[in-house]
Protein backbone atom coordinates (compact mmCIF):
# COMPACT_ATOMS: atom_id res chain seq x y z
CA UNK A 1 0.00 0.00 0.00
CA UNK A 2 2.81 2.42 0.88
CA UNK A 3 4.47 1.79 -2.71
CA UNK A 4 1.67 2.86 -4.41
CA UNK A 5 1.20 5.39 -2.35
CA UNK A 6 4.62 6.40 -3.38
CA UNK A 7 4.56 5.43 -6.46
CA UNK A 8 1.10 7.59 -7.66
CA UNK A 9 0.91 10.46 -5.67
CA UNK A 10 1.77 13.08 -8.11
CA UNK A 11 -1.13 11.70 -10.54
CA UNK A 12 -3.38 12.66 -7.57
CA UNK A 13 -2.05 15.46 -5.48
CA UNK A 14 -0.58 17.53 -9.07
CA UNK A 15 -3.45 18.36 -10.79
CA UNK A 16 -5.46 19.82 -7.40
CA UNK A 17 -2.00 21.49 -6.66
CA UNK A 18 -2.00 23.03 -9.88
CA UNK A 19 -5.92 23.59 -10.29
CA UNK A 20 -5.49 25.56 -6.71
CA UNK A 21 -2.86 27.47 -7.96
CA UNK A 22 -4.73 28.53 -11.12
CA UNK A 23 -7.91 29.31 -9.98
CA UNK A 24 -6.88 31.05 -5.97
CA UNK A 25 -3.37 31.25 -5.58
CA UNK A 26 -1.89 33.25 -8.47
CA UNK A 27 -5.10 35.14 -9.10
CA UNK A 28 -4.54 35.79 -4.72
CA UNK A 29 -0.64 36.66 -5.27
CA UNK A 30 -1.70 38.96 -8.48
CA UNK A 31 -4.54 41.25 -6.58
CA UNK A 32 -2.11 41.80 -4.04
CA UNK A 33 1.04 43.54 -6.35
CA UNK A 34 -2.54 45.29 -8.06
CA UNK A 35 -3.67 46.57 -5.02
CA UNK A 36 -0.24 48.63 -4.78
CA UNK A 37 -0.44 49.70 -8.45
CA UNK A 38 -2.14 51.92 -10.87
CA UNK A 39 -3.72 50.49 -13.52
CA UNK A 40 -6.05 50.35 -16.46
CA UNK A 41 -5.60 46.96 -17.67
CA UNK A 42 -3.00 44.76 -15.87
CA UNK A 43 -0.38 45.36 -18.51
CA UNK A 44 0.40 49.16 -17.92
CA UNK A 45 0.43 48.67 -13.63
CA UNK A 46 1.93 51.48 -12.38
CA UNK A 47 3.82 51.04 -8.63
CA UNK A 48 2.00 53.70 -6.27
CA UNK A 49 3.18 52.16 -3.01
CA UNK A 50 0.10 52.44 -0.25
CA UNK A 51 -1.59 55.28 -1.80
CA UNK A 52 -4.34 53.36 -2.70
CA UNK A 53 -4.86 52.07 1.00
CA UNK A 54 -4.59 55.40 2.68
CA UNK A 55 -7.29 56.64 0.02
CA UNK A 56 -9.80 53.90 0.99
CA UNK A 57 -9.25 54.44 4.84
CA UNK A 58 -10.24 58.10 4.52
CA UNK A 59 -13.47 56.89 2.66
CA UNK A 60 -15.98 56.13 5.93
CA UNK A 61 -17.90 54.53 3.73
CA UNK A 62 -15.15 52.03 2.66
CA UNK A 63 -14.09 51.73 6.31
CA UNK A 64 -17.61 50.81 7.49
CA UNK A 65 -18.00 48.08 4.51
CA UNK A 66 -14.65 46.81 5.92
CA UNK A 67 -15.76 46.43 9.30
CA UNK A 68 -18.81 45.30 8.28
CA UNK A 69 -17.50 42.21 5.91
CA UNK A 70 -14.92 41.33 8.90
CA UNK A 71 -17.41 40.86 11.23
CA UNK A 72 -19.41 38.67 8.74
CA UNK A 73 -16.32 36.76 7.92
CA UNK A 74 -15.80 36.07 11.61
CA UNK A 75 -19.17 35.23 12.81
CA UNK A 76 -20.19 33.36 9.87
CA UNK A 77 -16.19 31.15 10.46
CA UNK A 78 -16.90 30.80 13.88
CA UNK A 79 -20.98 29.32 13.39
CA UNK A 80 -20.54 27.00 10.51
CA UNK A 81 -17.86 25.43 12.06
CA UNK A 82 -19.12 25.00 15.20
CA UNK A 83 -22.59 23.69 14.25
CA UNK A 84 -20.67 21.54 11.69
CA UNK A 85 -18.55 19.96 14.32
CA UNK A 86 -21.72 19.64 16.61
CA UNK A 87 -23.66 17.83 13.53
CA UNK A 88 -20.88 15.44 12.83
CA UNK A 89 -20.22 14.73 16.11
CA UNK A 90 -24.06 13.77 16.23
CA UNK A 91 -24.57 11.94 13.03
CA UNK A 92 -21.03 9.86 14.04
CA UNK A 93 -23.17 8.29 16.81
CA UNK A 94 -25.61 4.79 16.09
CA UNK A 95 -28.65 5.80 15.47
CA UNK A 96 -31.04 5.77 13.18
CA UNK A 97 -31.34 7.69 9.89
CA UNK A 98 -28.54 9.48 10.27
CA UNK A 99 -27.80 8.67 6.37
CA UNK A 100 -31.09 10.46 5.90
CA UNK A 101 -29.76 13.19 7.94
CA UNK A 102 -26.64 13.62 6.17
CA UNK A 103 -28.19 13.90 2.86
CA UNK A 104 -30.80 16.70 4.42
CA UNK A 105 -28.02 18.64 5.84
CA UNK A 106 -25.73 18.53 2.64
CA UNK A 107 -28.47 19.36 -0.16
CA UNK A 108 -27.85 23.17 0.64
CA UNK A 109 -24.72 23.07 -1.08
CA UNK A 110 -26.04 21.82 -4.36
CA UNK A 111 -28.63 25.12 -4.66
CA UNK A 112 -26.55 27.50 -6.85
CA UNK A 113 -25.90 31.00 -5.43
CA UNK A 114 -28.44 33.14 -7.06
CA UNK A 115 -30.91 30.75 -6.52
CA UNK A 116 -30.30 30.44 -3.11
CA UNK A 117 -30.88 34.17 -2.48
CA UNK A 118 -34.00 34.75 -4.25
CA UNK A 119 -35.28 31.51 -2.45
CA UNK A 120 -34.19 33.30 1.21
CA UNK A 121 -35.15 36.56 -0.38
CA UNK A 122 -38.38 35.65 -0.77
CA UNK A 123 -38.26 33.87 2.93
CA UNK A 124 -36.87 36.69 4.49
CA UNK A 125 -39.58 38.97 3.37
CA UNK A 126 -42.47 37.24 3.89
CA UNK A 127 -41.60 37.12 7.57
CA UNK A 128 -40.37 40.65 7.73
CA UNK A 129 -43.07 42.18 6.24
CA UNK A 130 -45.44 41.43 8.76
CA UNK A 131 -42.85 43.78 11.32
CA UNK A 132 -42.97 46.59 9.08
CA UNK A 133 -39.47 46.26 7.34
CA UNK A 134 -37.50 44.85 5.23
CA UNK A 135 -33.28 42.93 4.66
CA UNK A 136 -32.34 46.80 2.84
CA UNK A 137 -34.20 48.97 5.48
CA UNK A 138 -32.44 48.00 8.63
CA UNK A 139 -28.14 46.92 8.57
CA UNK A 140 -28.46 44.66 11.75
CA UNK A 141 -31.48 42.27 9.34
CA UNK A 142 -29.29 42.48 6.61
CA UNK A 143 -26.40 41.44 8.39
CA UNK A 144 -27.63 38.33 9.95
CA UNK A 145 -29.89 37.58 6.90
CA UNK A 146 -26.77 36.97 5.15
CA UNK A 147 -25.32 34.98 7.80
CA UNK A 148 -28.17 32.78 8.09
CA UNK A 149 -27.96 32.36 4.13
CA UNK A 150 -24.04 31.45 4.19
CA UNK A 151 -24.63 28.83 7.27
CA UNK A 152 -27.04 27.36 5.90
CA UNK A 153 -25.71 26.92 2.78
CA UNK A 154 -21.83 26.12 4.23
CA UNK A 155 -22.81 23.46 7.24
CA UNK A 156 -23.77 20.59 5.27
CA UNK A 157 -20.41 20.85 2.92
CA UNK A 158 -18.42 21.03 5.97
CA UNK A 159 -20.35 18.23 8.22
CA UNK A 160 -19.35 16.08 5.40
CA UNK A 161 -15.55 16.82 6.24
CA UNK A 162 -16.01 16.73 10.03
CA UNK A 163 -17.96 13.56 9.62
CA UNK A 164 -14.56 11.84 7.73
CA UNK A 165 -12.20 12.87 10.46
CA UNK A 166 -14.60 11.44 12.89
CA UNK A 167 -14.41 7.94 11.47
CA UNK A 168 -10.57 8.12 11.02
CA UNK A 169 -10.03 8.82 14.96
CA UNK A 170 -9.20 5.09 16.30
CA UNK A 171 -11.82 3.62 17.88
CA UNK A 172 -8.82 1.96 20.32
CA UNK A 173 -7.78 5.71 21.47
CA UNK A 174 -11.59 6.90 22.43
CA UNK A 175 -12.25 3.32 24.45
CA UNK A 176 -8.66 3.60 25.90
CA UNK A 177 -9.79 7.62 27.48
CA UNK A 178 -12.94 6.04 28.35
CA UNK A 179 -10.90 3.36 30.80
CA UNK A 180 -8.88 6.19 31.94
CA UNK A 181 -12.14 7.65 33.22
CA UNK A 182 -12.46 10.58 31.26
CA UNK A 183 -15.48 11.77 31.29
CA UNK A 184 -17.51 13.08 27.87
CA UNK A 185 -16.06 17.06 28.43
CA UNK A 186 -12.32 15.48 28.71
CA UNK A 187 -13.36 13.42 25.84
CA UNK A 188 -14.05 16.16 23.11
CA UNK A 189 -11.11 18.75 24.17
CA UNK A 190 -8.50 16.41 25.26
CA UNK A 191 -8.99 13.71 22.57
CA UNK A 192 -11.31 14.07 19.43
CA UNK A 193 -10.81 18.26 19.13
CA UNK A 194 -6.63 17.59 18.90
CA UNK A 195 -7.28 14.19 16.64
CA UNK A 196 -9.92 16.41 14.86
CA UNK A 197 -7.67 19.20 14.11
CA UNK A 198 -6.72 18.32 10.26
CA UNK A 199 -10.49 19.06 9.38
CA UNK A 200 -10.07 21.84 11.53
CA UNK A 201 -7.55 23.37 9.62
CA UNK A 202 -9.60 22.18 6.25
CA UNK A 203 -12.64 23.52 7.53
CA UNK A 204 -11.51 26.57 8.18
CA UNK A 205 -9.46 27.37 5.26
CA UNK A 206 -12.55 26.70 3.18
CA UNK A 207 -14.89 28.90 4.91
CA UNK A 208 -12.22 31.69 5.30
CA UNK A 209 -12.00 31.01 0.88
CA UNK A 210 -15.47 30.61 0.02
Amino acid sequence: MQKNIKKYWPVFTVPTMAAFAIGFLIPFILGIYLSFTKFTTVTDAKWVGFSNYITAFKDTTFVHSFWFTAAFAIVTLVLINVIAFALAMALTKDRHGTNIFRTIFFMPNLIGGIVLGYIWQLIFSGILVHFGTALNLNAKLGFWGLVILVCWQQIGYMMIIYIAGFQAIPGDVLEAAEIDGANSRQMLFKVIIPMMMPSITICTFLTITN
